[in-house]
C-alpha cells in the first residue's frame, strides 16, 4: 500500500512540476530558465529521490512490484544512485549554481532514466515480465523527455 502511495505521489509531484513549471515559463513571454529552474529539483526528487527511498527502505516489495529479483547489491547500489541525483539536484537549486549545473543533472539523469526505459522494454520482451511498475517506465521516459524538449532547447539557445 505505502508502495502504491509513493507512486502517485511520485506521479502527481511531477504533473505539478509541469503545469507550475509551463506557468512560470510563459508568465512574461517566454523564460525557459525559470521554467526549468522549477521543474528540474521537482522531477528529479520526485522521480529519483522517491525511487530511491523506496529501493533502500522497501527493496524486496519495491523488486517484487516490478518482477525483478529482490535483495542484490545491485539493487541498493541503483537506489543509492537514485538518491544521488536527487541530492545533487537539491544542492545545485538551493546553492543557486545556475542553468548549466541544473541542466548538467537534468541530463545526467535523463541518461539513466532513458536507458533504464530501455532495460525495462527489454525486459518485458525478453521475459514477459508485464508488471505496471515494469511496462511503464519507457513510456513514462518518453513523456517526460517530450515535456522537457522544448524549455532544455530554448534554454540552450539563451546560452549562446
Amino acid at each position: 500500500m505505502l508502495l502504491k502511495l509513493l507512486d502517485w505521489i511520485r506521479m502527481i509531484a511531477v504533473a505539478i512540476a509541469f503545469y507550475f513549471g509551463y506557468q512560470i515559463g510563459f508568465k512574461n513571454g517566454y523564460d525557459p530558465v525559470a521554467q526549468l529552474h522549477f521543474m528540474i529539483p521537482i522531477i528529479i526528487v520526485a522521480i529519483a529521490g522517491i525511487s530511491g527511498f523506496e529501493g533502500l527502505c522497501f527493496g524486496k516489495k519495491s523488486a517484487e512490484l516490478k518482477g525483478f529479483e529482490a535483495g542484490s547489491n545491485y539493487q541498493k547500489q541503483s537506489a543509492i544512485a537514485l538518491l544521488s541525483y536527487a541530492v545533487i539536484a537539491l544542492i545545485v537549486y538551493f546553492v543557486n549554481w545556475g542553468i548549466k549545473a541544473e541542466l548538467t543533472i537534468l541530463f545526467t539523469f535523463i541518461f539513466f532514466f532513458f536507458f533504464s526505459g530501455i532495460n525495462h522494454g527489454l525486459e518485458a520482451i525478453k521475459h514477459k515480465n508485464y508488471k505496471w511498475q515494469n511496462i511503464n517506465r519507457p513510456f513514462i521516459t518518453l513523456l517526460l523527455i517530450a515535456g522537457m524538449i522544448y524549455p532544455v532547447i530554448k534554454a540552450l539557445q539563451n546560452l549562446k
